[in-house]
């Protein structure tokens, strides 16, 4: 590709309020999608059953569903586990029924729908306080890892460059969000880990942009900051889509095989990498920009009592 082969002159920063209003629009659909609908949260944060099943064979999910859904456990989550005989259940909590009695009537339902061998592997119970807890401790996980990331990038850079840092970080994360919102795909631990993966790569991204436009703002002697700030990502450009591109090759490789343990899992990875490699270009950037960002701002400061060399 051209791309990769030569230096490209895309002026970015010419489409930054376009993209801004764009990120605007997402960000409103995530928040009013969550305070309406909210995440439809895995039995990890809300509580509830797991129960693991072999077979013999290997087992038709589309059969348990119905089974399970005949005898009013239509909101089972069905999944093989490893191979095709082995098949994970999940079920909500039950008022006045205890997990191993919900367990008896789900294999008895079960061996009752096929002549084959059922094996009963484990049963797992999550308590609600238990789900309320990881809901807590998740939530903070994260707000813990962006004050970091903002003391980090504020130290190693510049104010402005970290609040352009976490700025990023925040529209990846709200919009990720948002799109399991809108869709109401599962939301438990996995994808949780996966969120906080997305900020370690959007982060990652984003530092190169930065390290990149803070030494073209020391060197470069001509251009504007909207210049510099524009080589800079050009010159970033081929490693940020390299980067990007291997790594989608293999979350989309565990998407499609990995199972549906990790389905959504891969999900919220590809669509965190989708939106960390837009907002280290359009969000990051951008905001530095808007906040004045100059030479000044990254010249190496001067030692007082050093004289110049060339002073008599």
């Amino acid at each position: 590709m051209e791309i990769f082969n030569k230096a490209t002159t895309y002026d970015f920063m010419s489409k930054r309020k376009l993209a801004l209003v764009f990120s605007a629009v997402l960000i409103l659909i995530s928040i009013g999608s969550l305070a309406t609908r909210g995440l439809n949260f895995g039995i990890d944060f809300t509580g509830g059953t797991l129960i693991e099943v072999g077979y013999a064979n290997p087992a038709e999910l589309s059969g348990i569903r119905s089974a399970l859904a005949s005898a009013s456990y239509g909101d089972a989550i069905v999944q093989h586990f490893g191979s095709s005989q082995d098949v994970l259940i999940r079920l909500q909590p039950r008022k006045d029924v205890s997990s191993a009695d919900l367990s008896n009537k789900i294999i008895s339902v079960l061996r009752e729908s096929t002549p084959e061998k059922i094996d009963l592997r484990r049963v797992e119970f999550v308590g609600p306080q238990v789900g309320d807890e990881l809901t807590e401790d998740g939530g903070l996980a994260m707000l813990y890892a962006i004050f970091g990331i903002f003391i980090y990038v504020m130290l190693r850079f510049e104010w402005k460059f970290s609040l352009g840092s976490v700025a990023a970080l925040a529209h990846d994360v709200i919009i990720t969000l948002g799109f399991f919102s809108v869709f109401m795909f599962e939301f438990d631990l996995t994808v949780l880990a996966a969120l906080l993966a997305v900020i370690g790569y959007s982060l990652n991204d984003t530092i190169v942009v930065f390290d990149r436009i803070r030494e073209n703002f020391r060197k470069m002697r001509k251009g504007t900051s909207t210049d510099i700030i524009n080589s800079s990502l050009n010159q970033t450009l081929s490693r940020t889509l390299m980067t990007s591109i291997t790594t989608m090759v293999v979350l989309i490789s565990l998407f499609v095989f990995g199972g549906e343990i990790i389905h959504y899992f891969a999900l919220a990875l590809i669509m965190g990498v989708v939106i960390g490699t837009y907002s280290s270009i359009y969000i990051a950037s951008p905001v530095v920009l808007m906040l004045g960002v100059s030479k000044q701002d990254l010249m190496p400061v001067k030692k007082e009592g050093v004289e110049d060399d060339d002073r008599p």
